[in-house]
């Protein structure tokens, strides 16, 4: 079984080839990733400011897999918590699971975060132990303004599935409102997702600033009018499009 700690310090060790700790970050993340792997590793090269040629900076290394660690931490505890509380209620009769499950139980293609996996540009902006602190608090009853997920307060971008709309979070393109017909839609990005050019950092530049010329969306600010209408579209879309 795979070990975060075994490869965060690889991550660390600085006599390795930084290909290697390169990959040992993403195996972390296979253990651990709050926003799922793709979305989870474009967070970091940003937060960490990883740049495209890892040579100019090896210590961004370090600071993603840090950043990943601090959270990995707090989820851990929150999920033992939980654990023992599960345990208790099965000794005393109750196996129902609650409803809703803990956020880091729930299926992906049901979970309104669902867009994050077909489009890993779009995500929360938080830091990944602010969000994983958001998602601990709103689990133990906290009521918390905004998004569930990153906080924003704005309108909804609304996104035609060709029988509906599904309203989708201006910071984050969480699903606050699905489609009426009670189905889940996927909302593709504008332009197809390349894993291989997210994994190289493309959207990075050689300093470790995002390249101007392949801007990474990531989540909008509150004050960004900017429509994710032109970033994400259903597949209904697309067909209207002829794309």
């Amino acid at each position: 079984m795979t070990s975060f700690l075994t490869h965060r310090a690889r991550v660390h060790d600085a006599r390795l080839p930084l290909h290697r700790r390169h990959s040992a970050l993403r195996t972390c993340l296979t253990c651990f990733a709050p926003y799922g792997l793709r979305a989870t590793y474009h967070h970091l090269t940003l937060s960490a400011a990883i740049p495209r040629r890892l040579e100019a900076d090896p210590d961004a290394l370090v600071r993603a897999v840090e950043e990943l660690h601090e959270a990995r931490v707090l989820w851990l505890a929150r999920a033992q918590e939980y654990a023992a509380q599960r345990r208790a209620e099965k000794r005393a009769g109750r196996r129902a699971v609650p409803n809703p499950r803990p956020w880091w139980l729930r299926n992906w293609w049901e979970d309104p975060n669902r867009t994050w996996y077909d489009a890993p540009s779009h995500h929360p902006s938080l830091r990944l132990p602010e969000y994983v602190r958001r998602q601990n608090a709103m689990l133990d009853g906290a009521d918390l303004p905004g998004c569930s997920a990153c906080g924003d307060e704005g309108p909804p971008v609304s996104n035609a599935t060709g029988h509906g709309w599904v309203e989708l979070c201006r910071g984050c393109a969480r699903v606050l409102a699905p489609c009426p017909c009670g189905q889940r839609h996927r909302v593709v990005p504008e332009t197809p997702v390349n894993w291989n050019g997210i994994w190289r950092r493309a959207h990075m530049s050689d300093e470790g600033t995002p390249n101007p010329h392949r801007p990474a969306v990531q989540g909008r600010p509150a004050d960004d009018d900017r429509s994710l209408e032109h970033d994400l579209r259903t597949p209904a879309d697309a067909a209207v499009d002829g794309w």
